[in-house]
């Protein structure tokens, strides 16, 4: 009588039922910590603080800006005018700004120096020298600073710059017709990936 009893244990469809809800909880359980901790570059957003890689490569399409190519004492000893941008990974307001930066590239990249600086590379000291981007950095960002061909400020300002109002600092400084009097560059809408500009 006793192995009767066991043999319909085993094949109770109760006991079948809760083995197969049992083994199915256990797995979407699985599946969702795994989904949850595996980082993806899915989860990139322009509106948060997170660290989501290089801005520059991620939401404006342009990887090559960091690092810079030339120093600030190479640019100077060239003669040539430098728009310093800093900023840092996990801003938003840096990353939305990284378009604009990424665009005056593609008119003046050849012409001036581009050099996106890292805030967090910036080590504190009690004074720095013109040639150290620490001497031009306020403490604020994203920060730009465009200096002429004579390594003099023509332009320093913090926060969200569009690109018409340096896009008119580096027609002065290169001697170019104002924006009245020439074709005028008009950022296309926006995305959540970057920003084109459209003639």
């Amino acid at each position: 009588m006793l192995t009767k009893i066991s043999t319909n244990l085993k094949t109770s469809p109760f006991l079948n039922w809760s083995r197969y809800l049992l083994i199915s909880c256990c797995l979407t359980i699985l599946l969702l910590t795994a989904s949850f901790l595996a980082p993806s570059p899915s989860f990139a957003s322009l509106t948060d603080d997170r660290f989501d890689g290089n801005i520059f490569a991620l939401y404006a399409g342009n990887g090559s800006l960091v690092p810079p190519r030339e120093s600030l004492k190479e640019s100077f000893d060239r003669n040539r005018p430098v728009i310093l941008t800093f900023f840092v990974d996990d801003s938003q307001d840096c990353k939305k700004f990284a378009g604009v930066i990424s665009q005056l590239q593609q008119y003046y990249g050849k012409v001036a120096a581009f050099t996106p600086i890292n805030a967090d590379t910036i080590l504190p000291q009690p004074s720095y020298e013109k040639t150290d981007p620490g001497y031009y950095y306020k403490g604020l960002l994203p920060q730009t600073v465009i200096l002429d061909q004579e390594g003099k400020i023509v332009f320093d300002g913090t926060g969200q710059i569009k690109y018409e109002v340096l896009d008119d600092v580096f027609r002065e400084v290169f001697h170019l017709l104002p924006r009245t009097e020439s074709v005028e560059l008009k950022q296309r809408a926006f995305n959540e990936v970057n920003t084109e500009l459209a003639p």
